[in-house]
């Protein structure tokens, strides 16, 4: 488990959210997801994620995602959860309501109703942060339109308002910027395709997808890429081959889709997502498939 000095640290799972077959919530299933994700050793989850489909939750369903998390999750095991909105006072919103249930980080995209200015950004974070607990960035500006570069990062970890960056671009060559700009700014894995490159880079958390299948072998993983020891990193390399193909699913459009597709296939809970994310065609299924139970006779899990 993390050091609650520091509860963003390690391996938060973006969890995937189970609906039934009339695609209502099922909660006691969620709590029992992140049971096991916690029994897997992961260190916490990170629930309202774009994994948990927040957009097409209602506000009552959202609140209750949170409160489902922080209730079973067990001693020292962190809660981050995503309290992304269109605006500030919202996310706001969302992040007292985090607070109230007893998570103990906060997961925020910038602004992205559009293509936001740096004083607009900075603001958005600002007020999410006067709420108190710990803010870590999350940059996606492939889906949101809107860069958090290193100057920004930086511009924000001054004064004060995050604590660290989700860095999902896929460009490793940002976590040397990002370090050199912001020293102290802890840098977390934001897709699982580039765990090994980012975890060489200095990375000291992994927010993850693929764990929701494999968690004991993802977190083996993460610990091996991220522990400096050259020995480990070459332990690592021979599991990242193996395990590649299926973590580059998380870096697609239907990644959604592909992570329950796979948790059914590994006997989990996946299930149906909820419009607008459609079943997918038949190819991608049969590839994903093929990609999932190679990665489970190799014994991963």
């Amino acid at each position: 488990m993390t050091h609650s000095a520091r509860p963003w640290h390690g391996v938060h799972v973006a969890t995937a959210l189970p609906f039934r077959d009339d695609l209502s919530v099922d909660h006691d299933a969620f709590a029992e997801h992140v049971r096991f994700l916690a029994a897997g050793g992961c260190d916490g989850v990170t629930p309202n994620g774009s994994l948990g489909e927040y957009q097409t939750l209602t506000a009552e369903e959202r609140a209750r995602v949170v409160e489902t998390a922080v209730q079973a999750a067990p001693d020292g095991f962190g809660v981050m959860p995503g309290v992304a909105a269109y605006g500030a006072l919202e996310a706001r919103r969302w992040a007292e309501q985090a607070a109230e249930a007893g998570a103990t980080s906060l997961l925020l995209l910038p602004p992205n109703a559009y293509p936001a200015q740096r004083a607009a950004v900075v603001e958005h974070y600002r007020e999410v942060a006067r709420v108190g607990l710990p803010v870590v960035a999350y940059n996606n500006p492939i889906d949101t339109k809107v860069d958090l570069t290193p100057e920004l990062l930086a511009e924000l970890f001054a004064e004060g308002t995050i604590v660290g960056v989700k860095e999902f671009t896929g460009d490793v060559r940002r976590a040397y910027q990002i370090s050199e700009l912001a020293p102290g700014l802890d840098l977390l894995v934001g897709a699982d395709d580039v765990l090994l490159e980012l975890g060489m880079a200095g990375a000291v958390g992994w927010i993850a997808g693929y764990p929701n299948v494999i968690p004991r072998s993802t977190v083996e993983l993460y610990r091996l890429a991220t522990s400096g020891d050259p020995a480990d990193l070459a332990r690592a390399l021979p599991v990242y081959r193996d395990l590649h193909p299926l973590l580059r699913w998380d870096s697609r459009t239907e990644f959604v889709q592909s992570i329950k597709l796979s948790m059914d296939i590994a006997g989990l809970r996946g299930g149906p997502c909820r419009p607008p994310r459609l079943p997918l065609p038949p190819e991608q299924t049969a590839r994903i498939t093929a990609d999932t139970e190679a990665v489970l006779a190799k014994g991963y899990k």
